[in-house]
């Protein structure tokens, strides 16, 4: 075995995912972040009845009875935005906004709360506090003055709550437009367009009921441990009762190996851990198409060798264009689908065996499958998948999107779309007076290609990071430069806020973990989880600082400035989230009796037809799909000499919020600089574990390059290089998108990796 040399910050971490390196973790994100007595009794009340929704992932509860129901990555999260540091007028004060444009996104998160609400002074290029009314009447002022409503730009993040998501639609349409970039563009918008064509709807069709009851988990893309942790605990229930868990990825991750339960006992206590893939298969980036199509080409020929594979009686009752599908799998050559997806005729004949026996299958995927230029039709071959066999509307199977944010599926069912329906349309026409814009509007992409353009001229941002968020950094940063007006609704400072426009605004607003008190009262906002669940959220806690307000009533404060003869009782509506609740069930299917059933503990699930074999298609059946690209695939992923750069988080991460520097499960402490690469792509360019290289994007256009990056040797399938997220953003170009959905490829880029420069 050849010796590596040593490489700063770079060793092997050999424990399980969770257990007692959990355990360490959370304690000192309660050390770094809270005091030590509060932390507990605020950790506590995560994701209880009168607790509040974890502001971490959007997988659901287990229960609401449980001891605890936060994970590492959840308290992380809930310390992050409980902090005791806080950041005031005057720190901005003393800091121009070029030098905090200095420091890294987790110096700038960690600075703490935001205390005042702030507004950009360029003569002095600081930050300074303004007083509410003043700002609101000011973006008022210059949203009327824009040529076209069209001009302007509402973003919103995926923790923002439905009643918050619902009035920022609201107050756009009423302005005059659609264009709603949101975090979905960027991650799940291939399941809210692929799913609908294929089974009537863009969500997830399981429950968790149903993973007590399935006998296969295919898993195809995502990482649980870092992206939505508390699923590792569904995960290690089912491996434990020894339902197979067959994994696709290309990265070797911790958490899909072996976890330990820090609710176990016995494991703790015993230092042992649960095995969870029983059999992982490393794909390469961007084959996961000729991945599936494998599988189902393998299940094709038992059925005609040994018939009783696939469930025919479901075919013909419930699906359409099965006979086209087939066919195209026929052509398609085994060849093909091993260059593409990097995996062997028998791997995938093996899975289709797995396949073939269980009575019952689950699919989970993440956004290793949808953050690709063919992300749609990924999603679409993964419902062909689950349709041979029936498994939808039956115990233990369906499909699972793992979606990120802990509202980003809610606040999309509430009406953040730049697509929206003309029902939606015409039920807000008929509740509340006035008549919205019907033509579509601007996903996240399309926005910020108008702000490159110049005929966008103003940003609203209901939380997120959006620049930093988008492809493409050396466009999307310089663009914000060009906006008349930016507006940040946030709890911390983060980068896309420093990125000034003539004029910016900074609103600070309550966290999730805080006492929300309005006219009537305590007040409560609702979130949907993964699995159509919409349950209540209450915060506790003392507000970070007595001039915050929440989102609701600073979307209204806008709304009332900019719209004085508006239709909407805004101030009503803040004074009583019920009131905005009575909207949501009077123009979005599903919330019937909305305020009584969230006061349930648990809340309620909103209505899944496919879970009754009702397909909500043109043809009223779920349809399959051809998906004729593998040579192309082949053809890509085979040319010599290139890589597929997939862009991924770290541990110690959250999308674009960083809580540390390690990496802990992958062996990178207090660093984040590297690549990761398989030893054999090392060799073949002459380099070792440990070099510098530079890695460049493939592209006919601008040079897109990242420098000075070190090299690592990781478990990555042979082809395949990782790089972290939003670092390497400044390779993926703006307009490398799956063109159904609109969403960046942010997990296979073409890139070429060589030794850096000499300075």
């Amino acid at each position: 075995m050849t010796t590596r040399r040593e490489v700063p910050g770079i060793r092997p971490y050999d424990g399980p995912a969770g257990g007692w390196g959990a355990l360490r973790a959370t304690a000192q994100a309660i050390r770094q972040q809270m005091e030590s007595i509060e932390a507990p009794i605020t950790l506590m009340r995560t994701n209880q009845p009168d607790g509040f929704d974890c502001p971490g992932c959007a997988w659901p509860d287990k229960e609401h009875k449980s001891t605890f129901q936060f994970c590492e990555n959840g308290a992380k999260a809930v310390t992050w935005e409980a902090t005791t540091k806080r950041v005031g007028p005057e720190f901005f004060q003393n800091n121009t906004v070029s030098s905090l444009l200095q420091r890294s996104d987790f110096e700038l998160e960690d600075l703490g709360r935001l205390t005042h609400p702030l507004v950009y002074d360029r003569d002095t290029d600081k930050f300074r506090a303004v007083e509410w009314g003043d700002a609101f009447a000011r973006i008022g002022q210059v949203l009327q003055g824009l040529s076209s409503p069209d001009q302007a730009e509402f973003y919103t993040s995926g923790r923002a709550s439905n009643e918050a998501a619902y009035l920022f639609q609201l107050f756009a349409r009423e302005y005059g437009t659609n264009n709603f970039p949101d975090c979905s563009n960027m991650c799940h918008e291939p399941t809210s367009v692929g799913l609908p064509q294929s089974i009537g709807i863009g969500k997830g069709t399981v429950s968790l009921e149903d993973f007590d009851e399935t006998e296969l988990i295919i898993s195809i893309g995502h990482n649980p441990g870092t992206n939505h942790p508390r699923m590792m605990g569904t995960l290690h229930e089912a491996s434990r009762r020894n339902v197979p868990i067959i994994v696709f990825n290309p990265l070797r991750e911790r958490a899909l190996e072996r976890f330990a339960d820090p609710q176990n006992l016995l494991e703790m206590a015993t230092y042992g851990s649960t095995r969870i893939a029983s059999t992982y298969f490393q794909v390469d980036a961007g084959g996961d198409a000729a991945a599936l199509k494998g599988i189902m080409k393998a299940l094709l020929a038992m059925e005609a060798e040994e018939g009783n594979v696939l469930d025919h009686e479901f075919i013909a009752a419930h699906t359409e264009n099965f006979d086209a599908f087939a066919a195209d799998l026929e052509v398609t050559a085994w060849d093909d689908i091993e260059t593409a997806s990097g995996l062997s005729r028998s791997d995938l004949e093996q899975v289709a065996i797995a396949y073939a026996k269980s009575n019952a299958t689950i699919v989970t995927y993440g956004m290793g499958v949808t953050q690709h230029n063919k992300g749609t039709a990924n999603v679409r071959l993964i419902a062909d998948l689950l349709l041979l066999r029936g498994n939808f509307g039956k115990p233990g199977a369906g499909i699972c999107p793992l979606r990120g944010h802990s509202n980003v599926q809610g606040n999309r069912t509430v009406g953040i779309t730049e697509k929206p329906s003309s029902t939606f349309l015409k039920q807000i026409e008929d509740v509340l007076g006035f008549k919205p814009p019907e033509a579509h509007g601007h996903d996240a992409v399309q926005a910020m290609q108008a702000m490159i353009d110049g005929s966008a001229k103003a940003l609203l941002c209901l939380g997120g990071n959006f620049a930093v968020a988008l492809p493409d950094s050396e466009q999307s940063f310089a663009a914000m430069a060009k906006l008349d007006l930016s507006v940040h609704l946030g709890t911390k400072l983060n980068r896309s806020h420093l990125l000034v426009a003539k004029e910016s605004y900074v609103l600070p607003c309550l966290g999730r973990t805080e006492l929300d008190i309005q006219a009537s009262g305590r007040q409560s906002i609702t979130v949907e989880d993964s699995m159509s669940m919409v349950h209540a959220s209450s915060g506790k806690l003392k507000p970070a600082s007595e001039f915050l307000l929440s989102e609701p009533a600073i979307i209204a404060g806008i709304a009332r400035a900019t719209l004085p003869h508006s239709k909407v009782a805004w101030q009503e509506l803040v004074a009583d989230y019920d009131k905005v609740r009575d909207l949501i069930e009077q123009t979005v299917p599903g919330f019937e009796a909305f305020n009584a059933r969230i006061r349930t503990p648990g809340g309620f699930r909103l209505p899944l037809p496919p879970t009754e074999r009702v397909w909500h298609t043109p043809s009223g059946k779920a349809m399959f799909s051809v998906y004729g690209g593998v040579k192309e695939d082949a053809d890509v992923y085979g040319a010599e000499n290139v890589l597929r750069l997939i862009t991924i988080r770290s541990h110690d991460q959250y999308n674009t919020t960083i809580y540390a520097l390690d990496d802990r499960y992958r062996g990178v402490f207090g660093r984040r600089d590297v690549v990761f690469m398989n030893e054999a792509d090392l060799a073949a360019r002459g380099l070792e574990h440990g070099d510098l290289v530079d890695i460049e994007t493939i592209s006919s256009g601008r040079k897109l390059c990242l420098k000075n990056i070190t090299a690592i040797v990781y478990g990555i399938a042979q082809g395949s290089v990782a790089a972290y997220y939003p670092e390497a953003n400044v390779l993926v170009p703006l307009d490398f998108i799956d063109k159904e959905s609109g969403t960046p490829s942010y997990k296979s880029v073409p890139v070429h990796v060589s030794r850096a420069a000499q300075a």
